[in-house]
């Protein structure tokens, strides 16, 4: 079947050195090891995440989607990209040096990508400017963003503006875990990617249910990183809340969370058929997109396999959650890529 992973990520072969150009010291550095190998480190030099090739060279990504069957890839920059804690000034030139790059792979590939820009929330009106950038010059099919912004959530005010333009646009908005609530209490076990990702995603979820967001922006394109986080599988506490002390939780939005199944996408990525089953019987199938965390190691190694090979899912609603859900969100079709 045609494959459409809508969660990869991707950096450019490497950039300058931008704590020496701005004069501070939180910015990632790129340093390759080998051809096929790199180091991304922090200013003191210290390791915060090894890479491959298949995070930067096209040729590796492709060689790699053709393995495993899968025709287009959705690019996005890696979350810790993001840098909204920079200068809105900074914030902007950092996301038009990554936008600018990852335009020009899915210009070289056109048919087997597609991107997802990064653009500064610390300030909404120059994130609203980049947006539009993204959209009307490099022909890329929205923006990804982080779950909160400097510890607000996405239901405040400040950033309707934003989403309100993304509607407009018709911007696929993909929203990705990052700068995890309680991180301070998870720096053992890798806690923070495997409990603290999850909680993340649900509170971006609830902020923006409960803010009413979704009743002012009836077509906005939303998608949630890893299955939705915990939100499915909480969604009954979550909406019985909602009910039993309107007072604390309806105070903006009357309408129960449940009225939101099926009004946002998630994406497939959550490890376990009986996890994927239960997230088709919740959101339904048409909330569901493949999406895998390529290249990275807490991701489906192998793209697909969970939606393919699970036991009971009949093949309309392997395709739909393989692709046909993929490419609505982002309003392309398969001829779009050379498919029938």
């Amino acid at each position: 079947m045609f494959k459409v992973d809508i969660h990869t990520h991707i950096l450019p072969p490497g950039w300058p050195d931008l704590n020496k150009k701005y004069g501070v010291d939180k910015f990632l550095r790129f340093e390759k090891t080998d051809p096929c190998n790199a180091n991304l480190v922090d200013s003191k030099g210290k390791l915060f995440r090894k890479v491959e090739s298949n995070c930067w060279d096209p040729e590796k990504r492709l060689e790699e989607c053709d393995r495993f069957g899968v025709r287009v890839q959705v690019l996005s920059t890696v979350p810790v990209m993001f840098s909204y804690w920079a200068t809105p000034s900074q914030g902007r030139e950092v996301s038009h040096f990554l936008n600018d790059h990852l335009a020009s792979v899915v210009s070289e590939y056109p048919t087997r990508f597609v991107g997802l820009g990064t653009v500064p929330m610390q300030d909404t009106k120059l994130a609203i400017a980049e947006l539009e950038r993204c959209r009307k010059q490099l022909g890329l099919a929205g923006v990804q963003i982080g779950s909160n912004i400097n510890g607000k959530n996405l239901g405040e005010p400040e950033f309707f503006e934003f989403f309100q333009a993304a509607e407009e646009l018709g911007a696929a908005i993909f929203i990705h875990p990052w700068q995890m609530l309680g991180a301070d209490r998870m720096d053992k076990y890798w806690l923070p990617w495997l409990v603290g990702m999850p909680a993340e995603t649900s509170l971006a979820i609830c902020s923006i249910l409960f803010s009413g967001m979704l009743e002012k922006l009836k077509k906005l394109k939303l998608c949630f990183a890893h299955g939705g986080g915990s939100f499915p599988f909480t969604l009954g506490r979550i909406a019985h809340g909602h009910e039993v002390r309107p007072d604390l939780c309806a105070v903006d939005n009357p309408h129960s969370p449940r009225e939101y199944a099926g009004k946002f996408l998630v994406d497939s990525l959550v490890h376990d058929p009986l996890a994927l089953e239960f997230l088709i019987r919740t959101l339904g199938e048409n909330s569901i997109a493949l999406g895998t965390d390529y290249p990275f190691p807490l991701g489906e190694l192998e793209p697909g396999s969970l939606i393919e090979n699970h036991p009971t899912l009949p093949a309309p609603t392997r395709r739909r959650l393989l692709s046909a859900n993929a490419l609505q969100w982002l309003s392309l079709k398969e001829s779009d890529f050379g498919g029938v």
